[in-house]
């Protein structure tokens, strides 16, 4: 029997469809992972938990979500996206759909934990798709418009839980999209198709059309070592916004379930419009300067970093301000760094990469999670918020003095970015 080629890397209809694809999943990617906390006030009381107990529950999804980051970058490089991604959905809607089933604390626990394995593999294989799909001119914002369905699902999440919650039960908040998820699976193994010429090799850039690198060898690059520092420092406040923002309006500004249905979203929706919008201009700023540009852009945004500092003292409508702006900036940042990636390292190292940089990122969002839990009940949340204001500028210090291209020795030391 004669099999069709698969479609060209120039046609921009397919191209469409694995961007389709990769909405749904992304959208039910980040829909899953938030229920929690939003229905963080009920759980608590469902379960007869404290902020300790709260943390605990986080943490099962964060510790299995920063392990299985780097096998699932490793994974994606040597099975592909195709056969990756959709392991991945099957295994995270079954656990969500469990989550909506179980009545012990200990099975959300474990359910919770095998979430997170799956989870994180969505990114990998996007960073992996869109270097193989998209030249590095457009490739910031494909890989934005690719997860874009993240920032809808976190906008959605809040009052669609609230609705639920509401007018059925909690628990259906984690059996219709587990369900959903399922299907997204059995999509995404029919459809998704692999570019005859990938487009990292057509316009031959040269990191990315360099052989891959051995799995060892990774861990000598500093370009290496600089991301995953500076998302170590800067994925807190994202982990902070998704996992504890919610709750915090519940429990520190006397915001109910049915008002937090109504305004609870709009930071998720400044994340999306805004981190996409910065990630044109990051494209843009690739043209013109390359990695130089890009670096240039995002350190600048660290600047609003202490923000932060203002939450606890503001009233509901200032707070609801300051977590968009908050919000923008650590898209800007996630944004950025998937196509840096894509322009360091050879495209068969990229998916690994980006696991490894996502579980630094998650293990320094465990370390902050367990400090909030120890700590809010004691000293209330003004001293973590005053930390998570210098993460960005660290952050930033970070990626001037690791983050760069390497050059062939005959390039002058000086013209490094």
């Amino acid at each position: 029997m004669t099999h069709s080629a698969a479609p060209s890397r120039l046609s921009p209809n397919y191209r469409w469809v694995i961007l389709a694809l990769l909405f749904c999943a992304g959208y039910l990617n980040q829909f899953d992972r938030q229920t929690v906390s939003v229905l963080k006030a009920t759980l608590k009381l469902d379960f007869g938990i404290d902020d300790a107990g709260y943390a605990v529950l986080v943490n099962a999804f964060t510790v299995c979500y920063a392990i299985a980051y780097i096998a699932s970058g490793w994974v994606v490089d040597r099975v592909g996206p195709k056969r990756a991604l959709t392991w991945f959905i099957a295994v995270w809607s079954l656990a969500t759909v469990g989550c909506g089933l179980v009545h012990s604390l200990w099975l959300m626990v474990f359910l919770r934990g095998l979430l997170g394995l799956a989870e994180p593999g969505l990114f990998p294989v996007t960073i992996r798709t869109a270097t193989a799909w998209v030249e590095d001119k457009g490739r910031g914002f494909f890989m934005a418009l690719g997860t874009i369905g993240t920032s809808i699902g976190g906008i959605t999440a809040v009052p669609i839980i609230a609705w639920l919650t509401i007018h059925l039960h909690w628990r259906w908040a984690f059996v219709l999209p587990g369900a959903m998820g399922l299907l997204v699976a059995a999509a995404w193994w029919k459809f998704y198709r692999e570019p005859d010429r990938p487009a990292a090799e057509a316009a031959a850039e040269p990191a990315a059309v360099r052989p891959a690198l051995p799995w060892k060898s990774l861990w000598r690059e500093k370009a290496l070592w600089g991301i995953v520092l500076v998302r170590l420092v800067s994925d807190p406040v994202w982990y902070f916004c998704l996992f504890w923002m919610p709750g915090y309006l519940q429990e520190s500004k006397q915001v109910s379930i049915g008002l937090l249905g109504v305004i609870g979203w709009i930071p998720f929706l400044c994340a999306n419009v805004g981190g996409l919008a910065f990630t044109a201009l990051s494209d843009l700023r690739a043209k013109q300067r390359g990695l130089l540009g890009r670096k240039q852009l995002v350190m600048l945004t660290a600047v609003a970093g202490p923000l932060c500092w203002l939450v606890p003292q503001s009233s509901i409508g200032v707070t609801i301000l300051l977590f968009c702006l908050i919000a923008v900036l650590c898209n800007a940042w996630l944004g950025s760094l998937a196509p840096m990636i894509a322009q360091l390292f050879p495209m068969g190292n990229v998916a690994s990469v980006y696991g490894i940089s996502g579980a630094f990122g998650a293990s320094g969002a465990i370390l902050f999670n367990y400090l909030i839990g120890q700590a809010a009940g004691r000293f209330g949340m003004e001293p973590l918020f005053l930390a998570m204001g210098l993460l960005h500028p660290l952050a930033a210090l970070i990626m001037f003095l690791l983050v760069r291209e390497k050059r062939p020795a005959s390039v002058p030391a000086a013209l490094n970015a």
